[in-house]
């Protein structure tokens, strides 16, 4: 076996976690579920029942849960064949997730941002062209 396939894994294995942790405590597709746990987080009467639900709104927090699930399916191990791999390899993945979500978050931000510049730059070439066109009547 090449000793260098459990890295690639861990880089591949960390993708659907990011993918499902990031779709579910972001996109718009949970929101109502999402809502009803913020909700449920800041006024829940137990601290288990507000730390429970506000893990649904986390994705670094969410990310613990769908890696343990993710190790239980894949069997997955880092370093070590028994207990000591499958905890190396846990914090391993959800580390490597978090990077991709952050990474994901720059890039989107950036897009919305582009976006929101050239609709500011049309919106104001628009006033341009639109005072423009006044001033040409005015001055026929």
């Amino acid at each position: 076996m090449n000793s260098l396939q459990p890295v690639y894994w861990l880089f591949i294995l960390a993708i659907p976690i990011a993918c499902i942790a990031w779709t579910v405590t972001h996109e718009e597709i949970f929101s109502e579920p999402r809502n009803y746990c913020k909700k449920q987080s800041l006024s829940g009467k137990t601290l288990l029942h507000r730390k429970f639900f506000y893990l649904f709104t986390c994705e670094y927090c969410f990310s613990f849960y769908v890696t343990a699930l993710l190790l239980f399916i894949t069997r997955y191990h880092l370093l070590y064949p028994d207990w000591r791999g499958y905890l190396i390899s846990g914090f391993s993945l959800i580390w490597i997730a978090n990077i991709y979500m952050s990474l994901f978050f720059l890039i989107r931000t950036d897009l919305k941002n582009d976006g929101l510049d050239s609709k500011l730059k049309e919106s104001e070439l628009k006033k341009c062209e639109d005072s423009k066109g006044t001033i040409d009547t005015i001055i026929k």
